[in-house]
């Protein structure tokens, strides 16, 4: 982020958009902009930019953007959407640049590829179960269904995901069969309420989804049984009335559908807040409660997405899920059930999201993403030491990351974490970061302050090479060493140096 002038906040666009101003030179009209034409509005003094097919005139928005204008000069003139999604596409484009909307990018003509009914059949084939395609392959005993058959069945291929469904006079079990190995409950995503299904499972870079309005209703009660080592995942629902389904229901454009995560869009649903507690004096606990039809849990390292409209636009922003406090029993919390969403939010004076989140009541409701994230528990896995560098709310991925390696990593010798923090009222959970330091001797923490009163007799300074190097450092001359690192950009920047 940089420094942005003033009057030059968020609040301050939304109210500029909402002004009537012509944003985008068009006097409100829109129109049809060829790849020729983008290309010439490439300076900042005009700046157009094309995301996912939609051409803005991002030159008001200039002074605004809070990563700089040399960012968004980056894709002048552009097709920016891969580096958007790189960036951020979690924001709220859409909503936040529709004033300055010049129009569609035109679509060129493109010939329908040879051989364009062969991925046809393909597609067809995949949406069949197995036993249907063999019947098939009986009747027909034909040399390219054969092939195709071939084709689908191979055990390595990830496109050979496809799902089935099954019912009796009490519920309907959709399954998915992924043949993925070491599938787990973190690696499916299952939302039903009011008749919409949506059940999404994770496989690396990419997902697989179901997605239907359901022909009849079901109660609320969703559960999900995996078998791990085959990589069947059932999605078990409950009828409301002992009928008879004829199908399923009807799909929506994305069910069935196997593609790059970055390409599925992010889905989210509304979560009631049910408590708010203080953990420091600008800091405090959120706790979110999924709904009843939702299947979800936030695997480590991984964060969300939290959506609330303020001042008629929607804003976005994401934070990362800690648990409700740090276990010295080396357990999961009774409440870490994927029932609640725990979220360790510092409130800004002036920060426009963090100040409406605060102004939330018990009851109300904000909406919750599907977790993103690189973060592979693998990484820690296979490390010998671990150490943790966190800036302020930087702390809140070694939460569950603290909990993981101790509890489920026997190879680990050292779990360190060096914590940067302005003051001592800045610290986040001291106490009981350091009444695990007592309870595991793998375990240490240690506290530097930046603006320490004369009292601190503890460490002191910012995040430098002199200083990291009294703490980095490994257990034995030959360990694995896995560090991870969070908190402001410039904090990190200075820390990867």
């Amino acid at each position: 982020q940089v420094p942005l002038k003033p009057g030059r906040s968020l609040m301050d666009w939304i109210r500029l958009t909402k002004s009537g101003k012509d944003l985008t030179g068009l006097k409100g009209r829109l129109i049809e902009v060829t790849e020729d034409e983008l290309s010439k509005h490439n300076k900042k003094e005009d700046c157009w930019i094309c995301i996912r097919g939609f051409v803005y005139n991002v030159t008001p928005y200039m002074e605004y953007h809070p990563g700089g204008e040399d960012e968004l000069m980056k894709a002048a003139g552009t097709d920016g959407t891969d580096l958007f999604d790189q960036v951020h596409r979690w924001v709220n484009y859409e909503s936040m640049l529709k004033g300055c909307l010049v129009g569609r990018m035109s679509v060129k003509p493109v010939a329908a590829p040879k051989g364009e009914w062969l991925l046809q059949i393909v597609v067809f084939l995949h949406q069949l179960p197995e036993d249907e395609i063999v019947v098939l392959l009986k009747t027909f005993s034909n040399v390219l269904l054969c092939f195709l058959f071939c084709f689908l069945s191979l055990e390595n291929s990830c496109e050979c995901v496809f799902y089935d469904w099954f019912q009796t006079d009490s519920l309907i079990t959709i399954v998915i069969y992924t043949k993925q190995k070491d599938m787990n409950a973190e690696l499916v995503i299952v939302d039903c309420q009011d008749k919409q299904l949506r059940g999404e499972v994770i496989m690396d870079d990419h997902s697989y989804l179901v997605e239907v309005d359901l022909d009849h209703a079901v109660s609320e009660d969703v559960a999900v049984n995996i078998a791990e080592k085959v990589g069947k995942v059932e999605i078990i629902l409950n009828k409301k009335d002992k009928i008879h389904w004829k199908v399923l229901g009807q799909p929506w454009e994305g069910h069935n559908t196997f593609i790059k995560r970055t390409d599925r869009g992010l889905f989210y649903r509304k979560c009631k807040l049910v408590s708010k507690t203080e953990v420091t004096h600008d800091t405090k606990l959120f706790c979110l409660m999924l709904p009843k039809g939702t299947h979800l849990r936030v695997p480590t390292g991984q964060h969300v997405y939290l959506k609330h409209i303020i001042a008629g636009t929607e804003v976005v922003k994401p934070y990362t899920p800690v648990l409700p406090f740090l276990p010295l029993d080396f357990q999961e919390p009774p409440r870490h059930d994927g029932v609640h969403i725990y979220l360790m939010i510092k409130i800004y004076s002036h920060g426009l999201f963090t100040q409406a989140l605060d102004h939330l009541q018990i009851g109300d409701y904000i909406s919750v993403s599907n977790p993103e994230g690189n973060f592979k528990k693998s990484q820690v896995q296979t490390s010998e030491d671990l150490l943790l560098l966190a800036g302020g709310t930087g702390f809140t991925p070694m939460v569950k990351l603290l909990n993981f390696a101790l509890t489920e990593v026997s190879c680990l010798r050292t779990v360190k974490l060096i914590f940067f923090n302005k003051t001592e009222d800045d610290i986040l959970w001291r106490n009981q970061l350091e009444q695990l330091a007592l309870k595991d001797e793998r375990f240490e923490v240690q506290f530097i302050l930046s603006q320490p009163s004369k009292d601190w007799v503890g460490k002191q300074g910012k995040i430098s090479s002199s200083l990291l190097s009294e703490f980095v450092k490994r257990s034995r001359r030959d360990s694995k060493v896995l560090i991870c690192i969070c908190g402001p950009v410039p904090f990190t920047e200075q820390g990867v140096q």
